[in-house]
């Protein structure tokens, strides 16, 4: 049966537009959440892509994704039973973080942001982002396939230099060989890192891969922080990602004081499909959030630790 990329790709071969009509809209959990999700739980690691004519995507861009409005959002924490979310601007925005902004607003309190600048934006300009309720920036040393040390080293310490007056966090999409590489800065750092989906870890890897020690390191130091978020993005077990459960449990043992978890809502497709356009509209992952947030209990089985991971890290790093 033809799912939508098959459909995607075969109106592609045919010369056929996929219209606006034709969107598939974001996943909605399709199981229910079977443990006690505590109060002021947060999903630390959401997108919002908004209507492109009032939010357009920058030129430089690799992909271009569908929109990801933030009702769409309320309606998947409302399933989740999620009061709290930290929105990332995506990649597919450039240093434009004014999407992320405009699905921050909806939430109100109970939303915070995490910004991409450059050495353009100003002082100033953070200041305005700090009081809009930003608490970390964000360098994207994955989608753009930057694996070269001495750029990741550069970048992390021009934005260590941004930060440490301020008191935000320097998020990285990365993976684990460039975590070793940029090991001893982050030991150094006088604000906290924050690495994505496992830190890039691939589960088929196994726990021996080259850097994922030096993550576990770093978070058992309390120098880093690292977002169980994204499983998809790490195994190829799904939908419940078996391969994932001993790097789960692995950061988890480090120090459950580091750990926070999110969604990835709503799964943008960030992967390298040379037969598309940047221009083609790609659709997301269909991932049911429910069995994805079900998942938690399997890695921490303590709902002490869950409290601490859904509720407590994130109060603390981000300023709840």
């Amino acid at each position: 049966m033809l799912n939508r990329r098959s459909l995607l790709l075969a109106s592609l071969a045919a010369g056929v537009t996929m219209t606006t009509t034709a969107r598939a809209k974001p996943s909605q959990p399709a199981t229910p959440v079977d443990f006690d999700v505590p109060a002021d739980a947060c999903d630390c690691h959401t997108h919002i892509h908004g209507d492109p004519e009032k939010f357009p995507f920058a030129a430089t861009r690799v992909y271009t994704p569908e929109p990801a409005l933030p009702e769409e959002m309320a309606a998947l924490h409302k399933a989740l039973h999620i009061k709290r979310v930290v929105i990332v601007t995506p990649s597919v925005y450039g240093t434009d973080n004014s999407a992320t902004l405009y699905g921050m607003k909806a939430r109100g309190n109970d939303a915070r942001g995490v910004a991409v600048i450059d050495d353009k934006t100003t002082d100033a300009q953070l200041d305005m982002m700090n009081a809009d309720g930003f608490r970390g920036i964000r360098l994207n040393l994955a989608t753009g396939g930057i694996n070269d040390p001495k750029v990741g080293r550069a970048r992390f310490q021009a934005a260590v230099e941004r930060m440490k007056a301020r008191g935000w966090h320097i998020q990285l999409y990365t993976n684990t060989p460039m975590i070793a590489a940029i090991k001893d800065l982050v030991m150094q750092s006088p604000v906290p890192a924050v690495f994505d989906h496992f830190g890039g870890a691939q589960a088929d890897l196994g726990l021996e891969q080259p850097g994922f020690a030096d993550l576990v390191e770093l978070v058992r130091s309390g120098k880093a922080y690292v977002k169980i978020s994204g499983a998809y993005r790490a195994s190829t077990k799904g939908p419940d990602y078996t391969d994932v459960i001993p790097f789960a449990k692995a950061l988890i043992a480090a120090n459950p004081d580091r750990i926070v978890w999110g969604t990835d809502w709503p799964h943008p497709d960030s992967s390298p499909h040379p037969e598309l356009k940047v221009t083609d509209v790609r659709p997301f992952y269909p991932i049911d959030d429910g069995r994805l947030m079900n998942q938690l209990p399997v890695w921490a089985p303590d709902a002490a630790t869950r409290k601490k991971i859904l509720v407590d890290n994130p109060a603390r790093l981000y300023g709840f």
